[in-house]
């Protein structure tokens, strides 16, 4: 029987969470950590669905800054998430946890294309799947893909994990006076300009009334915790559903 507060969730991971205390590109120990900390949730009963990000080895919006054609330079962060993607489900699969890979963009001899009635099968027997590669389109963000899959995967919750454990009213790093929330709507973060995530993946979200969770991913089993009723984080959901 389950103990878990939520029985399927997807968890947004950044590209730069997979980098540990490094610059550029993947600390194995840190993925091995993640890793673990999505096995002893799925131990719990819980469906989990992954969306990581690229930006520890290429972000689009960069290399558009610097004069890329924003297509192309968004088609490599792709390609990032993709490797991303698989690093994490070596990970998960070397712990015994049973792990699809699907891409948005189709590489058969890599992964899976994603086929959403596929990918419910594959949660559905209890195995955690990985979307890799976005929502395959150029100028959307890993954290809209995260919506929109935790949309279609009819996800109880989306969980954001971060450096730091909620949304503040500034950057606590930067700023140590710096207070956190501990729930927030939707438009409260729209209005506000958080940065909690873009604004389309918190639209996304509000149309499918999925509540969206920030905490810590640095800090090993936040994640579980989350799953059962404990832990630091910030809500953001609709003030009329809030409940004590």
């Amino acid at each position: 029987m389950s103990t878990a507060r939520f029985k399927r969730v997807l968890l947004k991971i950044s590209g730069e969470a997979l980098m540990g205390e490094g610059e550029y590109g993947i600390e194995l120990d840190t993925v091995n950590r993640i890793a673990q900390d999505v096995k002893d949730a799925v131990a719990l009963g819980v469906e989990v669905c992954l969306v990581i990000g690229g930006g520890n080895i290429f972000r689009g919006v960069s290399g558009a800054a610097v004069g890329m054609d924003r297509a192309s330079a968004d088609h490599m962060g792709m390609l990032a998430t993709v490797i991303n993607s698989l690093a994490m489900q070596n990970a998960l699969e070397q712990l015994g946890v049973d792990t699809r890979v699907q891409s948005a963009i189709p590489m058969a001899s890599v992964c899976e294309p994603y086929i959403r009635r596929k990918a419910i099968r594959h949660i559905e027997k209890g195995r955690v799947v990985i979307f890799a590669a976005g929502t395959g389109n150029p100028f959307f963000t890993t954290d809209t893909a995260a919506a929109l899959r935790a949309s279609e995967m009819g996800c109880d919750v989306l969980l954001k994990g971060t450096k730091v454990d909620g949304v503040y009213t500034a950057d606590p790093i930067k700023v140590p006076s710096a207070t956190k929330y501990e729930r927030l709507t939707y438009l409260e973060v729209l209005s506000n300009d958080l940065g909690v995530m873009d604004a389309s993946a918190i639209s996304l979200a509000r149309e499918n009334n999925i509540p969206v969770v920030v905490f810590s991913i640095k800090r090993p089993g936040a994640f579980v915790e989350l799953m059962q009723g404990r832990g630091e984080y910030t809500i953001v959901m609709e003030k009329e559903v809030q409940n004590g």
